[in-house]
């Protein structure tokens, strides 16, 4: 929205005038938390087509909440606040919420800093920095929640920046762009509020430095607009934002870690339909190098050991053929209702024989109406559904659950797979390679054609049918029952329909049973089956060629010797090859 417009609720930029003690309460009451609508129909992470206003030339509405988790950091805080209180954001829609991660002496709030804000303070006997963000991100009352380091220095547009992002599309997360100086002193406090309100914030620092790998990745990748499924991998605490509702979407900060945490939530914004946006506008610097430039090894070694378990996506990081991982990298869903059991067995057996080892299989059926009251153990008309549960019942990667959930997330993907219906070996790491290579957010195995129409099973990408969801407005759980947002992920994903046969789908009827080694030798068999069918083929189209060849050299020359015939032969077929 531009100055010149008059929109309720909007603020005129530049901010920040100081707030009287007599100030109203925050939020503002005439802030709209709606989102815009029509809401950007942004493809892949091509955030390209999104035309963010001029700095201080707009009328932002949203508010935002900067949370700063900080442990025993008052001197830094100091400084991270006096740049915030020179910021050009409307001061009217900010607030700073600084989360003490068990500081000694306990943090306070500075005089040169925000007018709103407050210290809130990790609860007794939890710590470190997944407690400390979601610690403040539970006290944010924000339409965006911004995160920052506690020893930053944010430009004075910074904040504007990020925010008119979010006014554009309501599953951006903006990354902002950081350099870092050198250790040792650092500017004032005062020196810092006086070059941040001026526009002078980089004449504070004679040396700084990027962060390699983060240059790298925005070279190799347009800025992200390239990266994929794999852009959430820049994310970083030290400055990122998030609208408040896809954050409570993603499941929140994982209090659980203590490092790593930014890569992980990450990493469910991605599934939960996020765009990332890196803004070389929002310009700030981190006093002094940080852990991970100091310690690289060290940090590295301490969050892999963590990570792999939580981001199926870092495939090289499970490298182990047999382990079980919390979240998988496909869930395989078997709907149990109505099927036989030895159908429901074919069909979980070969999900989880397969050759993509982290797979979870969700069976669906009314597992609450088996009751341990006296049943006839033979004529029991819900025998073949306790016959599944009993087979399955401490097989630790299958899950009986009586409805499927809205996603598959933090799990990236979810094949849904008819009872009877068995994948062989490679099937499911085939066509996730599939989508992966091509960024498809659906593919569909055609089975052949039922009473209502084709029958397929469905690779369904998690992010695909959460940002569709997300741009047509829809509630995920409804919508995709309907597949009413197919249209949508093929507008922003793409979609595909691969044939049965051509990734080994085969029946019950039809398929070997997984024994022995079935992840060695049956993909073993599947690949020199499907070998011997292209030499048949190939076979096939040279005998052809050389009958032809033998005809026409007959009907032009009559009888030729026999070896020159071959030579004549072996020149067509080397040519072939060439050609």
């Amino acid at each position: 929205m531009m100055r010149g417009q008059d929109t309720a609720g909007a603020h005129p930029l530049p901010g920040p005038r100081p707030a009287s003690p007599g100030s109203p309460a925050w939020p503002p009451a005439s802030r709209s938390c709606a989102r815009p609508s029509p809401e950007a129909r942004i493809r892949h992470n091509d955030y390209g087509p999104l035309r963010p206003a001029d700095l201080g030339d707009w009328r932002p509405r949203l508010t935002v909440s900067v949370v700063i988790p900080a442990h025993d950091c008052q001197d830094a805080l100091d400084r991270t606040l006096a740049g915030l209180a020179a910021q050009s954001y409307p001061a009217a829609l900010t607030e700073v919420v600084v989360a003490d991660d068990g500081s000694s002496p306990e943090l306070r709030v500075p005089g040169l800093a925000p007018a709103r804000t407050r210290i809130v303070r990790v609860p007794r006997g939890r710590w470190g920095r997944g407690w400390a963000r979601q610690t403040g991100a539970d006290a944010a009352r924000g339409d965006v929640v911004h995160w920052i380091d506690s020893d930053m220095v944010l430009d004075r547009e910074h904040l504007e920046a990020h925010m008119r992002w979010h006014h554009l599309a309501s599953y951006a997360v903006v990354l902002g762009d950081v350099l870092f100086t050198p250790d040792g002193p650092a500017p004032s406090a005062r020196e810092i509020f006086t070059a941040v309100g001026a526009g002078a914030a980089a004449g504070l620092f004679d040396e700084t430095v990027p962060h390699a790998y983060r240059v790298g990745v925005l070279e190799e990748t347009r800025g992200l607009r390239e990266a994929g499924a794999g852009a959430y991998r820049l994310h970083s605490g030290a400055t990122a934002s998030v609208s408040a509702a896809l954050l409570r979407a993603a499941g929140g900060v994982n209090t659980g870690l203590t490092m790593g945490e930014d890569t992980d939530l990450g990493y469910r914004l991605a599934q939960a339909g996020a765009v990332f946006v890196p803004d070389p506008q929002a310009r700030s610097w981190h006093l002094g190098s940080s852990t991970v430039m100091r310690r690289e090894k060290e940090v590295h070694r301490h969050n892999w050991s963590l990570l792999p378990d939580l981001i199926p996506d870092l495939r090289w990081l499970r490298t182990h053929p047999r382990r079980s991982w919390l979240v998988p990298y496909v869930e395989v869903v078997v709907d149990a209702r109505g099927a036989s059991y030895e159908d429901v067995r074919a069909s979980v057996d070969a999900a989880l024989a397969g050759t993509l080892a982290d797979v979870a299989v969700t069976v669906l059926g009314p597992w609450r109406d088996l009751t341990s009251e006296r049943h006839p153990s033979l004529d029991d008309p819900m025998l073949d559904l306790r016959l599944v549960r009993n087979f399955y019942a401490h097989e630790p990667r299958v899950r009986l659950a009586g409805e499927l959930a809205a996603t598959s997330a933090p799990a990236p993907f979810r094949l849904t797979c008819p009872a009877g219906r068995v994948l062989a070996a490679d099937s499911l790491t085939e066509l996730v390679r599939l989508a992966e290579r091509e960024g498809y957010g659906l593919l569909s195995v055609v089975l052949g054609e039922g009473t209502d129409g084709i029958e397929a099973m469905r690779l369904e990408r998690a992010a695909a049918f959460a940002r569709a969801a997300l741009v047509d407005d829809a509630q995920v759980d409804d919508a995709h029952k309907t597949g009413a947002l197919d249209d949508t992920v093929h507008e922003l994903f793409g979609s595909f329909w691969v044939s049965a046969e051509e990734f080994g789908v085969t029946t019950a009827e039809e398929a070997e049973p997984a024994t022995g080694d079935p992840a060695k030798w049956r993909a073993s068999s599947a690949k020199w089956r499907r070998e011997a069918e292209r030499l048949r083929g190939e076979t096939e189209t040279l005998r052809a060629e050389v009958e032809s060849l033998r005809a026409e050299l007959e009907r032009a020359e009559g009888e030729r010797p026999r070896g020159h015939l071959r030579e004549i032969i072996s020149a067509a077929m080397r040519q072939r090859k060439t050609g």
